[in-house]
């Protein structure tokens, strides 16, 4: 339980870190409520704050190797859960979420996190992945759900999980030549899931490469991009908050999911380039630190738990950050402890409580040695 021993272990750098970024989540939320001239997002996710900070702390609670012995369950249930979505009806032109009255579950938000504790578990016990036909179950734990959550559809979501695949699969050692083998296979064969993509995914890719500055307002997908990267421009260097807003038309600072997917950009507004460079400094000590609880414990489950912990939330954050300033596809997918949602943050703060489990715990867990294969040829 909480004694004293549990508060002095604790990592606190990763909690500072999470609270701070949760807190100028807030900020944005509220400027996207001001803006919107509707909604209660602030009030609601300072709800959810309240419910997540616990479950990040009670995560910490029981050793992480304990977790293991449930992985595949865990895996399992995501997927049922994955699958139970398509007998509701679609919201917003997608089947994500299960209605539970209270709140919307999204079980993909499970998902991931249970993809990782399941490719640990596997991971830890077998060698097979050293050659190239051993890949077939690691790659299976991730597509099964990857596959489900890409039928939604959930472009961005589905994404997350071969980084956080291949990262792991690196750790554990798998050879390099196999994995760029794999990667080679799969550019060889995109234009099948091309042809596959809906017409909505595929005109979020088509934007991004017709984006053009200046000159009328784009429609469609292309609207969302122009916006984002304006309103964010709006901010300059000390944002709205210091200097006042610098444009009279409501219309510029109009941003569709401005307190979700592209909340970033009403910190920069608010809070000017200083806001957005904080929030990135935040993410850079949260991941490095995540990082060196990997490297520092010579424990395999753990450490490839903290790995692809690590890597879903920073892949996370690039695929955010990247379509706000038009580097990536636009998707809707959240930024980690920043954007609005209940699952999301409530998950965000469970995985960053077993990455805090896994720093924390003593004795012949935690040593600097290397990872166990230095041969990847």
């Amino acid at each position: 339980m909480f004694t004293a021993d549990w508060f002095r272990r604790i990592p606190w750098l990763f909690a500072v870190c999470a609270v701070a970024l949760m807190c100028l989540g807030l900020t944005g939320i509220s400027r996207g409520d001001e803006l919107a001239h509707a909604g209660e997002f602030f009030s609601k996710q300072i709800v959810w704050i309240i419910l997540a900070v616990p479950a990040m702390f009670l995560a910490t609670l029981i050793p992480y190797r304990s977790f293991r012995h449930y992985s595949y369950l865990w895996l399992a249930v995501s997927i049922g859960l994955l699958a139970i979505v398509y007998f509701f009806p679609a919201k917003w032109g997608s089947r994500r979420w299960i209605p539970l009255g209270f709140m919307n579950f999204q079980p993909s938000e499970l998902a991931k996190l249970a993809s990782i504790l399941a490719l640990a578990r596997y991971l830890m016990y077998s060698e097979n992945y050293r050659r190239l036909p051993g890949l077939i179950v690691p790659f299976g734990l991730a597509l099964v759900p990857m596959g489900l959550i890409l039928k939604e559809p959930d472009l961005g979501t589905a994404l997350l999980f071969l980084p956080v695949l291949f990262a792991m699969l690196f750790v554990a050692g798998a050879k390099l030549k196999h994995l760029i083998l794999v990667i080679v296979l799969g550019v060889a064969v995109s234009p099948i899931f091309w042809l596959g993509m809906s017409a909505e995914q595929k005109s979020r890719v088509t934007t991004l490469f017709l984006q053009t500055d200046g000159g009328p307002v784009p429609t469609g997908d292309g609207y969302h991009l122009h916006q984002s990267k304006q309103v964010l421009a709006l901010g300059g260097v000390v944002g709205s908050q210091f200097a006042g807003t610098t444009v009279d038309d409501p219309l510029a600072y109009h941003l569709p999911a401005c307190r979700t997917d592209f909340v970033i950009c009403m910190i920069g507004e608010r809070w000017g380039l200083a806001g957005a460079l904080v929030v990135l400094s935040l993410y850079l000590i949260l991941f490095g630190r995540g990082l060196y609880a990997a490297m520092a414990t010579r424990e395999r489950f753990g450490r490839l738990l903290a790995v692809g912990i690590v890597t879903l939330l920073a892949t996370q954050t690039i695929i955010n950050v990247g379509m706000t300033v038009g580097l990536l596809p636009v998707t809707g997918i959240t930024l980690p402890l920043v954007s609005y949602g209940g699952s999301s943050l409530l998950f965000t703060c469970v995985a960053l409580g077993l990455l805090m489990n896994v720093a924390m715990r003593p004795g012949y867990e935690i040593a600097h040695e290397p990872f166990r294969f230095a041969d990847r040829s």
